[in-house]
């Protein structure tokens, strides 16, 4: 199968990218405004790559569409603080500009793999009602949860409402027109290459990378409104699993689906993520002159600007993967976490002086058991329940 992968340098697209080719099943014609993720890839002749923006040649765009018989798309702005910095902008690409695609699949009867976002559920419905959604956890269903948006000067929500808005269409457009949809609602993935490190780059990245910067950098740990909300974090191979199962669709069984892909098990606030990468980094990774981050509260108008509001809780129901594709997600959050730090300390460690990058294997030679560490009570503790001994000064709140 010939298939156009549009944003295939961002993070779920390299990953992608990289396992479609190792299968070997399928052409593979790769489209982004970069590629580095994609370098060892596009050097060893293993893809087409075109350096293109979707928004600049709508004659080329629908040509390659036309040319191909399955069209995944991953472009998208979904990064939080260009929400609330750039809401036009965000709208126009993760809308506007993403209809003209869907619209090419439908003149040209092309498949297309949409990518969405957890985004679209909005807030919880105890969150809606002044309930405390802690206490009353509910999973999302895709075909059966309410998709319940915060107000409009909350102009954060305009990303959720542009991906839920094509949704609609791209199921209408399957009434109408008979247009062959898969729309997958991906619930935060993390990994290697998720994103760059603040200290290192300019821009405001995920949480996941902020956290990591702390713990290189010494730069606060920052929990907005407290770290009180919280994320179901799933591996990125894991999810590219989920992924290729879409694709290859034996039987017809995605055929105008929508699939979260998820890691309910692996739900836990902000504020634990916070403790538990500091437990990991304290006991596989810290060296004596890492330094020692604070876990400060800032509010996230403070850090994200005027018209932010967070989603309190994103429960991911994923029984029509494992049902319809025999998807089930492999890695607990120990593993996540630990694969994910293990790539940003040896990148960084390999900037340091000969000393660093020796001393690293003697703290990443092997992964940890699924209990090898516990958050309780904010205390880092070992798999019995013993405190590990943490010296004044680490992580703290």
């Amino acid at each position: 199968m010939k298939i156009l992968l549009l944003g295939a340098g961002g993070f779920i697209g390299a990953n992608l990218t990289e396992r479609l080719v190792k299968d070997g099943q399928h052409e593979i014609t790769a489209l982004d405004i970069e590629r580095a993720k994609l370098d060892e890839t596009v050097k060893n002749g293993e893809i087409r790559f075109i350096h293109f923006d979707i928004r600049a040649n709508e004659k080329k765009l629908e040509r390659l569409t036309a040319d191909h018989d399955a069209i995944i798309d991953l472009v998208a702005m979904a990064n939080p603080s260009l929400y609330v910095s750039n809401p036009i902008d965000v709208f126009k690409l993760n809308f506007t500009e993403n209809l003209k695609i869907a619209e090419f699949c439908v003149k040209h009867r092309k498949r297309i793999i949409q990518f969405s976002t957890c985004e679209v559920y909005g807030v919880t419905a105890a969150r809606a009602f002044g309930k405390d959604s802690s206490k009353h956890p509910v999973p999302f269903a895709e075909d059966d949860t309410p998709l319940i948006m915060g107000p409009v000067k909350s102009h954060r929500w305009i990303y959720a409402c542009a991906k839920q808005l094509l949704e609609r269409v791209l199921h209408a457009y399957g009434l109408e027109e008979g247009l062959n949809y898969t729309i997958i609602r991906p619930f935060n993935f993390i990994g290697p290459r998720i994103d760059y490190l603040p200290s290192e780059q300019t821009g405001n990245p995920r949480v996941f990378s902020h956290f990591m910067n702390a713990l290189l950098y010494g730069t606060p740990i920052k929990l907005v409104d407290g770290g009180v909300n919280y994320r179901a974090y799933t591996y990125i191979d894991d999810a590219v699993d989920c992924i290729v199962r879409i694709i290859d669709n034996r039987g017809g069984v995605c055929d105008r689906q929508i699939f979260n892909i998820g890691t309910p098990e692996n739900e836990v606030t902000i504020k634990e993520l916070a403790n538990k990468m500091c437990a990991t980094f304290d006991k596989y990774f810290r060296q004596p002159a890492d330094p020692y981050p604070e876990i400060v509260s800032v509010s996230g108008e403070e850090f994200y600007g005027k018209g932010y509001e967070d989603c309190d809780r994103r429960i991911p129901d994923v029984t029509k993967a494992r049902k319809l594709v025999g998807w089930r997600s492999e890695h607990d959050l120990d593993s996540v976490l630990f694969r994910t730090m293990k790539y940003f300390v040896e990148k960084h460690r390999t900037k340091q002086p000969s000393p660093g990058r020796d001393a690293v294997a003697r703290y990443i030679s092997r992964e940890p058991e699924s209990a090898d560490f516990a958050i309780c009570d904010g205390q880092r503790t070992d798999h019995l329940g013993n405190r590990l001994n943490v010296r004044k000064g680490r992580c703290r709140g």
